[in-house]
Formats: structure tokens, sequence, C-alpha cells
């Protein structure tokens, strides 16, 4: 049984940082990708970042370049999210999730993630003075 444990979320002011994490369990694929998608109220849900197993490439969302930076952790089966100058506009439930990499890809892209395999229960962060 595949298991994704976000934790890390909270209230930050904006400027700040926060850094979510991700653990797995349970995954049994050789190739996937893995990592976060956001939703914030009223809003649908997208692509923030992914990183490929086992490769490790890495990709971004339009609206956090530069900003976050996703990383693994091999030997604890983790992802992280390091979130920095974080504005309210980020202010969101944040996903942990699996797929095939292709999906994953068209997912940052802007299309639809309908080919998620796995998804965590999330985390909110909410960026506010």
């Amino acid at each position: 049984q595949v298991q994704l444990e976000e934790s890390g979320g909270g209230l930050v002011q904006p400027g700040g940082s926060l850094r979510l994490s991700c653990a797995a369990s349970g995954l049994t694929l050789d190739e996937y990708g893995i990592g976060w998608f956001r939703q914030a109220p009223g809003k649908e849900r997208t692509a923030v970042s992914f990183v490929t197993i086992p490769d490790g490439n890495t990709y971004y969302g339009d609206s956090v370049k530069g900003r976050f930076t996703i990383s693994r952790d091999n030997a604890k089966n983790t992802i992280y999210l390091q979130m920095n100058s974080l504005k309210p506009e980020d202010t969101a439930d944040y996903f942990c999730a699996v797929a095939d990499i292709a999906t994953m890809i068209n997912a940052i892209m802007g299309n639809n993630d309908g080919g998620i395999k796995y998804w965590g229960e999330g985390t909110l962060v909410t960026v506010s003075s």
C-alpha cells in the first residue's frame, strides 16, 4: 500500500520560507515522478514541481521558478520542497503526488493531472502578514 505523508505546512509572512516534506512508503515503481501540486481556495489544482526517480531531473512551474527548490533523500524515501520568497498567492493546500514521468511533465506544462497514481492528503501553506 502506497502512502505519501506530507508535513511542514504552516503560516509564514510574505518573503519568508518554509520547507515541505513528503515521506513515501510502499512504492515499487522503477521509474516515476514524485512532486508537489497545490490548490488555492476556489482555484484549480496546479503542478508546482517534481523530481524524476531514479534520474533526479527536476521540473518547476513558471510561477515558482527561482523561488522553490525540490530535492530528495533516497535513503529516507523523502522529497522536500524548499520554498523561499513566499508570496500571498502561494497560499494553498500542497499535495504530494506520484505518477509516470510523462503525466508529470504534462501537468507541469499546465495540462490536466488525471493520470496521477497516488496522492497525499495535503498540507496547508498560508502566506499572510
